[in-house]
């Protein structure tokens, strides 16, 4: 089955092209002119002269544009890299975007295809469901015979994988990335003595709920970058599965984890950026290697186009291993955290979470991308102290220092966290705290600052 749901590809001499441009005009001085079809158009002129880049740089711009959302330019962009034999880019592009409700099924066939191609038959076999669930009786054929190819695929004996930095397994001679999974809020870990005062109960029979390291799709360098200190995307990958599950930590009704990559062995392992989305076999992994099991599992994507970044997120059903629902939140630097607070906010009333009632009151912070940076600097020093990851891998800690120390006057887990971040750079010989730090006036942050001494 061909990649053929897309726009009828214009003839090149025929009348003149959309918007009224001549047929001596090229194409993308057409789509510097405005409109979708032209840069449409354009792209595929690329596609068709082996200029993939160029082609690229099209679609990456008019995806971070309000026609970024419309079913009409998905499934254009889809099939025409399909046509030309660009599947991954399929992948990196689309998928992340998709939504059957809004897109329509045409894309979604063409992600089936793509999958498909790269012998991805758990991705196929989802988007399928996904499909089906549609109720479209003209679309009955047409699935099942994806159904059928989808149960050969995983009849047949599996390819070898590729060497890829998310893939799972085949870097750097064949080792296999490990998690590792933070079980209590990050900045908690120091303070264990006072763990009665600070960590709610965990009465009777709760949820269990996975945070996995996010995937960042099209990431340059994936494999290597994990041996340099962190940036921005790679902090924010680990940052906001921490956030979620320490949100969820307070809550009487879930016990969350939050899951990072790590290759190789200390001393000389390393955190991964994983350039795809986690698969069944990495949500098999995590469950196995998760004591009591899981009820479910959240993962998701983040990219950035030009300054505009966008994250998904999909909550995923372990006894299913259905996917249950997905969040998209999009953002500028100007608009960051109204709009990761309200994906926050839209997690949590997804998932039926409640605050924990205890001595120690959790507050969903004001600025959560500043918290962000706080909670993405923890783990790493906390890794580090544990020898897990050398300290020459770690961001500039004095920033992350200053960071923490201007907010820790706003509560008590601003404080707690500031001390604890402090306390492990002391012990590490890293960076330089502030003097004269405001905390949070709390008996709690007074006995947390004894505790540290």
């Amino acid at each position: 089955m061909g990649f053929f749901d897309r726009f009828s590809k214009p003839k090149p001499d025929s009348a003149p092209a959309p918007n009224g441009h001549g047929a001596g005009e090229s194409a993308p001085a057409a789509a510097a002119k405005g409109g979708v079809k032209p840069q449409l158009v354009a792209a595929r002129e690329k596609l068709e002269a082996k200029d993939l880049p160029a082609a690229m740089a099209i679609y990456e711009e008019l995806l971070a544009g309000p026609a970024g959302d419309r079913a009409d330019v998905l499934v254009a962009i889809s099939g025409d890299l399909g046509t030309n034999g660009h599947i991954a880019e399929i992948v990196e592009l689309v998928a992340p975007r998709y939504d059957a409700e809004r897109h329509g099924p045409a894309t979604g066939l063409n992600l089936i295809q793509a999958y498909l191609a790269q012998h991805n038959p758990d991705a196929a076999q989802h988007v399928l469901d996904i499909l089906f669930a549609l109720n479209r009786p003209e679309l009955e054929d047409r699935l099942h015979g994806f159904s059928n190819a989808i149960a050969e695929m995983l009849l047949a004996p599996a390819p070898a994988p590729a060497p890829a930095s998310g893939d799972g397994g085949g870097p750097e001679g064949g080792l296999k990335i490990g998690l590792i999974t933070i079980t209590k809020p990050v900045w908690f870990y120091g303070l264990e003595s006072m763990a009665v005062q600070i960590l709610p109960p965990k009465d009777g029979r709760t949820r269990r709920i996975a945070f996995a390291q996010l995937a960042l799709p099209g990431y340059k360098d994936a494999l290597q970058a994990g041996k340099q200190p962190e940036d921005e995307l790679g902090r924010l990958s680990r940052a906001l599965p921490l956030w979620f599950a320490e949100t969820f930590y307070f809550s009487p009704s879930y016990t969350p984890l939050a899951a990072v990559g790590m290759l190789g062995q200390a001393p000389d392992s390393h955190l991964v950026i994983f350039d795809q989305e986690w698969r069944t076999e990495h949500l098999q992994q995590l469950i196995a290697s998760t004591e009591g099991g899981l009820d479910y599992i959240v993962t998701g994507a983040l990219r950035v186009t030009g300054g505009d970044y966008e994250l998904v997120l999909r909550i995923w059903e372990v006894k299913s291993f259905r996917e249950r629902k997905t969040f998209t939140a999009r953002w500028t630097p100007a608009s960051v955290d109204t709009a990761i607070a309200d994906i926050h906010g839209q997690l949590r009333t997804y998932m039926e979470w409640s605050p924990a009632s205890a001595a120690f009151a959790y507050t969903i912070p004001s600025k959560p991308r500043a918290w962000l940076e706080t909670l993405g600097a923890s783990l790493g020093l906390f890794l580090a102290e544990k020898t897990v990851i050398p300290t020459a891998h770690l961001a500039p800690v004095t920033a992350d220092l200053q960071l923490a120390a201007k907010a820790a006057a706003s509560g008590e887990a601003a404080s707690l966290a500031y001390l604890t971040l402090r306390a492990r750079a002391a012990r590490l010989g890293v960076g330089e705290a502030p003097a004269d730090v405001t905390l949070a006036r709390s008996t709690l942050v007074n006995q947390a600052q004894q505790a540290l001494r």
